[in-house]
């Protein structure tokens, strides 16, 4: 079995938890994310199976979309809805419209970001959040991000209240820390904040609407039908090019060798391709000699390979 799984991650479990169960559910250990998402997180975390686990470097999308709630009034450790509340206090004036829209503009584009001490950004060699189990502050790395659109999704004119909440649609480059922009827009606000929902719903070309549930997965195994619910590995890297080469460039291909650039090939990656349309490798141009195409990723070996 080989392919990509499209899973809506369910609430309340790592993505290394959403792997252990599907090695269990297929028999298969070769499986692996392409993206960790926090427990409170849902939505689209794109699996990968078999020989499709060496594409997973080309499927951490640059780019991403999330849709999710910020509440003002209080903060927590964890930045979301899971933590401990560090701050309160009690939302003393109308915020506006207009307001909001201000702050969301403000903060699209590029931007600089801190992660959050729940984290898993290194640290002399030390993930974050292991710092901050042991109750220990560091100082961490400010990181720059693109913030491609930054859109509020409540119709409503005014906010009021104690606390306040509020939907909203954001597009953001790789490594952004959604959870650290809803505290920083209380921060712009003036109050304490944090993120009390989030849901990923897309990475890249993938959309929350091709995702399945571990249930419709366990459905499927029963039925000896999984295969059908996987992308191969061309429709996942369908956005690269193609070249299907003939038996002999093929064991080249096999071997790591380099290739003849095509003349009209401007893409970074192309995929590779035996005879009988077998993705054998991902190559990319040569960084110094401008007429060959080296490998990136081979595929397949000595005992894949079926010509």
């Amino acid at each position: 079995m080989e392919g990509v799984l499209l899973l809506n991650k369910p609430k309340g479990m790592t993505s290394h938890d959403c792997v252990f169960k599907l090695r269990k559910l297929l028999k298969e250990k070769r499986i692996g994310h392409t993206g960790t998402l926090d427990p409170d997180v849902t939505g689209v975390l794109p699996i990968c199976i078999g020989r499709a686990t060496k594409i997973a470097q080309f499927l951490t999308s640059e780019v991403k979309t999330y849709e999710g709630e910020v509440t003002i009034g209080w903060s927590t450790t964890t930045e979301d809805s899971s933590g401990e509340m560090v701050e309160q206090r009690n939302v003393d004036r109308v915020i506006t419209r207009s307001e909001l829209q201000a702050v969301l503009q403000e903060m699209t584009g590029t931007i600089k970001q801190m992660p959050p001490m729940f984290s898993a950004v290194k640290v002399n060699g030390k993930k974050l959040y292991e710092y901050a189990r042991q109750g220990i502050e560091v100082e961490r790395p400010v990181r720059t991000i693109t913030i491609h659109s930054f859109n509020l999704l409540d119709d409503r004119d005014v906010f009021e209240g104690t606390s306040i909440s509020f939907r909203f649609q954001v597009t953001c480059s790789k490594g952004t820390y959604v959870r650290t922009l809803a505290v920083m827009i209380g921060e712009k606000l003036g109050y304490p904040a944090h993120m009390s929902d989030l849901i990923r719903t897309a990475s890249g070309k993938f959309t929350l609407e091709q995702c399945v549930t571990l249930e419709q997965v366990e459905e499927e195994v029963r039925q000896g039908k999984m295969q059908g619910m996987l992308q191969s590995i061309d429709e996942a890297l369908a956005t690269f090019s193609k070249l299907v080469v003939d038996e002999e460039t093929a064991e080249k291909v096999k071997n790591g060798g380099f290739l003849p650039r095509p003349s009209i090939f401007m893409d970074k990656y192309i995929m590779i391709f035996n005879k009988n349309n077998q993705c054998l490798a991902i190559y990319e141009p040569h960084p110094t000699k401008v007429n060959l195409l080296k490998p990136t990723k081979v595929l397949v070996n000595n005992q894949e390979l079926k010509l």
